[in-house]
């Protein structure tokens, strides 16, 4: 429907012209939108192309915080389509910009629930990342007086999400922010479902984020979509 000029129209051949000609920028979400799984979705390549041809800004926003932009773009071209890295705002993207714009300190380290995306994001802003698929290897032995160890430098734990995740990692999550000083709990969005694959939806990011909410009995600062951080941060961009 059309609501960019205050009066609700169905979108008809007659008028979407004029929509697309009173839009600067058009933001697309890409799991189901642009594509599902490795799947690309009929009709993406030309109306992209279009919209470059009227010479749009095109941003491409994405919850799915598995990859970083480098990977995103690599994907975009594996699929055909042509994407710069600066036109792609991933939540792995968004949390490592969080800690950088709030000066989060370059001494503390960020444990990570989730997967490459988020540790090669906080590796490029400048910040040391533990976790991640590695340590979805790691395994615990419960039994008496057992200490589980963790690194007392952790000043943040990121959730996104995570197909390695295990009992290790919640705990080890759990005691960073429970017992680390200020250790911040931030969340790359909480959304139940995703289009992993083209023929399923799968458990989202935010039954690893409820997982650790459980434990902690915390609420995380949420960085992805709809946030008003992500919003804010993608209006700055756009403006330049």
């Amino acid at each position: 429907m059309d609501v960019a000029r205050g009066a609700t129209q169905l979108l008809s051949s007659q008028n979407v012209g004029d929509l697309v000609d009173s839009v600067e920028a058009f933001l697309f979400d890409c799991d189901g939108v642009i594509w599902k799984g490795d799947a690309l979705i009929d009709g993406v390549p030309q109306t992209l192309d279009m919209l470059r041809s009227k010479g749009k800004k095109l941003v491409f926003v994405t919850n799915n915080s598995t990859k970083s932009r480098r990977q995103y773009a690599k994907k975009f071209h594996s699929l055909g389509i042509s994407v710069n890295e600066d036109e792609i705002f991933c939540s792995s993207f968004a949390a490592a910009m969080f800690l950088k714009v709030n000066n989060f300190p370059r001494e503390k380290k960020v444990y990570v629930i989730g997967e490459e995306g988020i540790l090669e994001e906080l590796e490029l802003a400048g910040f040391t990342g533990l976790g991640g698929p590695e340590d979805g290897k790691k395994t615990v032995q419960l039994k008496p007086n057992c200490l589980f160890e963790h690194e007392k430098t952790v000043g943040a734990v990121v959730v996104g999400l995570d197909q390695y995740i295990n009992y290790y990692k919640l705990q080890y999550g759990t005691l960073c922010i429970r017992e680390n000083p200020g250790c911040l709990f931030i969340a790359t969005n909480r959304d139940a479902v995703g289009h992993m694959t083209d023929l399923q939806e799968w458990p989202g990011a935010g039954c690893m984020v409820d997982a650790i909410c459980g434990s902690t009995q915390k609420e995380p600062i949420v960085v992805g979509k709809p946030s008003p951080f992500l919003m804010d941060f993608l209006v700055q961009k756009l403006a330049f």
